[in-house]
């Protein structure tokens, strides 16, 4: 039997891929890996960069794309059988990382290159990858010993089973929560929703519809429900998934306490004070001061538009709904109705414009007129039917006859399911790199290709699926992530694309995609009316303007909030324990409408507890200072003049993590950025 983790193909055969093929594929993987890393650290080993990279990068390479596509698998297409077999995995192949970066010969290797005589001759990408590899040893353990590097060794382990337990409970808590209700009780939710979960329910219940905590569902649901009553019980789901209010075998509050632990218990074995001090190594931010001085001077910025946006949401709730005590299940509720009444426009009316192929369409038309690049769809084994692929290429600049050049690829999965996890992301399924064994698919270049993930609702019937203006938003900002990983021009794997880039600056592209939307030359480009065909009337784009920064008090409070839990809970020794302290001293200090007692929202946090954020969400805000800012000089010179896309396209996605990201955006920007841009983007200037 053929093994698809195993074969040489340009791209995956999904199709054929079961989940006993793991384990097999693996054990040949970390055989190849085991051998090829004695070699590297032998006495007659390489001993120049070129050499070391062909005998360890290639199999290296080819185990992490194997094992990433097993990850992937198991993130959009999640079985029982398909999580056994990763789950059996995951500790040997953690083990294996570990070690590795771990090895001291290995980091004696790399140090001896770093200080030999050719190192002078390596091209500036190299040199960057060859100083990241370093600070990578030191940060992976190289320099510990005896108990200390085997203890170092079995926390990752820990670690990495945690952080899969943390995803799992949050799956499995959003996948096992439906509830059957009545045609009456979704008065005021649109028609294509109910539609939606009327064939949910399916035949066996007329009448009857299924809700679930799938965003395409549950977001409609709060924002339209007249039902109070149900609008409480869906958040009350929503707001203590996988916590002590559920099934006790999906409850994260002991998996996030012993996180905290084993983090913190790592930082210490590397000699740093705190876990947070520790993830600040490789980021622009210097320290857990820095960054909560950051938060809490944006904090003090927005707090009175945060005010002012609640005494606004209470006033109108009182005054035209009838809701004198104002509950966080009203919130998106009566949120909807002020904007209808304020703006005399509907979220659900805007939807009914963005359909999916026209906004497609419209995102490709920016990304070829900016980056001087070409989209077309092209066949592809997929991993589920609703799921497409898509080459970028570049033009020819010169005219004539010449073939265009394969930039990148991708893989677009819009819609939401069962077995899928919640959210949207982008995942590199291998980035560019010019191979040294030569088997590139440009010539000895490898091109890279990315995963675009986004939990959108499914067409309904023989319409075109339509997309709310946040989920627009969301594509946007999920296809700049995809630019950045594509558009690459470097050609050293460590360090192209998103690779290498400073964690608090991988947001810039995605966060600067985002304000596209806004723009109505482009927006008029995006939409169709699912019925009519006719495009966003001016008058209604206006009126979506007016209202972009409304409750934006509110909103930058909310994430300012998230992001100080973060340090705090990964800076102070007594976190574990007092979690949720910790969440309620932070709401005291921040929100202006803090949740009520039984809100869980930390324990569904994946992006810290078990997305690679831990002690960086506040990379949001940082990113949306420094993509708020590189958007000023597309709105000073034209949104769709060719040289600053060009300059944009060369000083920041194709420079990748070749250099600082403060290099990189100096040299777009010509300085240093300026909050003031994010603040006038924002209304809070």
């Amino acid at each position: 039997m053929t093994n698809p983790l195993l074969s040489p193909a340009d791209l995956p055969a999904y199709a054929d891929f079961r989940p006993e093929h793991v384990s097999p594929a693996l054990d040949e993987l970390l055989r190849d890996a085991e051998a090829a890393l004695e070699r590297a650290v032998a006495a007659d080993g390489p001993t120049d960069f070129d050499a070391l990279s062909a005998l360890l990068d290639v199999p290296l390479e080819r185990f992490s794309r194997a094992w990433g596509l097993v990850g992937h698998l198991n993130a959009v297409a999640n079985t029982p059988e398909l999580r056994e077999a990763y789950n059996a995995n995951l500790g040997r192949v953690t083990e294996f990382h570990t070690r590795l970066g771990a090895d001291e010969r290995l980091y004696a290797r790399y140090k001896a290159i770093a200080n030999g005589p050719g190192a002078a001759q390596l091209s500036p990408a190299r040199r960057q990858a060859l100083a990241h590899a370093l600070r990578d040893f030191v940060l992976s353990g190289a320099e510990l010993q005896g108990e200390a590097k085997t203890r170092f060794a079995a926390i990752q382990e820990r670690m990495a089973e945690l952080g899969q337990a943390f995803s799992e409970h949050v799956l499995d808590a959003t996948d096992g929560f439906s509830l059957l209700v009545p045609t009456a009780r979704l008065a005021g939710v649109p028609a294509d929703v109910q539609q939606q979960t009327a064939e949910a329910a399916g035949a066996d219940h007329p009448g009857q519809h299924k809700l679930t905590l799938h965003m395409p569902v549950y977001l409609p649901v709060m924002q339209y429900a007249d039902d109070r009553a149900l609008r409480e019980e869906l958040y009350r789901a929503y707001v203590t998934r996988a916590s002590e209010f559920g099934p006790a075998e999906r409850d994260n509050g002991p998996v996030m306490d012993e996180l905290l632990r084993l983090r913190a218990e790592e930082a210490a074995l590397l000699g740093h004070p705190d876990y947070a001090t520790l993830s600040l190594v490789p980021k622009m931010a210097e320290t857990p001061a820095q960054v909560r001085q950051f938060l809490s001077d944006l904090a003090r910025r927005a707090r009175p538009h945060a005010e002012r946006d609640l005494a606004e949401l209470r006033a109108f709730a009182a005054e035209h709904l009838a809701l004198a005590d104002l509950q966080p299940w009203d919130l998106s509720y009566v949120s909807e109705k002020l904007k209808e009444a304020r703006y005399a426009f509907s979220e659900q009316a805007v939807k009914q414009y963005f359909t999916e192929p026209k906004v497609m369409e419209g995102l490709f038309h920016i990304v070829e007129t900016l980056f001087e690049v070409s989209i077309r769809q092209e066949p592809a084994p997929v991993w589920h039917e609703g799921v497409r692929f898509y080459r970028i290429e570049r033009r020819n600049a010169a005219g004539g006859d010449a073939a265009p050049q394969l930039v990148g690829r991708f893989y677009l999965d819009p819609y939401a399911r069962n077995g899928k996890r919640p959210g949207a992301w982008m995942d590199g399924e291998r980035g560019r790199w010019a191979r040294p064994d030569g088997r590139g698919d440009a010539g000895t270049v490898q091109t890279p290709v990315a995963h675009l993930v986004c939990n959108f609702g499914a067409p309904v019937g023989d319409k075109p699926a339509t997309l709310s203006h946040d989920d627009v938003i969301t594509l946007f900002h999920e296809f700049g992530h995809g630019l950045h990983h594509l558009l690459t021009q470097v050609d050293e794997l460590a360090v192209a694309g998103i690779s290498g880039v400073e964690w608090d600056a991988v947001e810039l592209p995605s966060q600067f995609m985002e304000n596209f939307c806004w723009e109505w030359e482009v927006v008029s480009r995006l939409t169709a009316h699912v019925d009519t065909g006719e495009p966003l009337p001016r008058e209604l784009f206006d009126k979506m303007l007016a209202a972009k920064n409304f409750q934006s008090g509110l909103q930058t409070l909310r994430q300012i909030e998230f992001a100080l839990f973060d340090m705090r809970i990964h800076t102070e020794a007594d976190a574990p324990g007092r979690i949720q302290a910790v969440m309620d001293e932070v709401r005291r200090e921040v929100a202006v409408m803090p949740p009520p007692a039984f809100n869980r929202f930390q324990h569904s946090f994946s992006h810290i507890f078990a997305g690679g954020y831990s002690a960086g969400y506040y990379s949001y805000k940082w990113a949306e200072v420094l993509s708020a800012d590189a958007y000023a000089a597309f709105e000073e010179q034209g949104v769709f003049n060719p040289e600053v896309g060009r300059r944009f396209r060369r000083e920041i996605l194709e420079a990748g993590g070749a250099r600082p990201a403060m290099a990189s955006f100096k040299a777009f920007r010509g300085r240093e950025p300026n909050i003031d841009a994010l603040l006038r983007h924002q209304g809070m200037a």
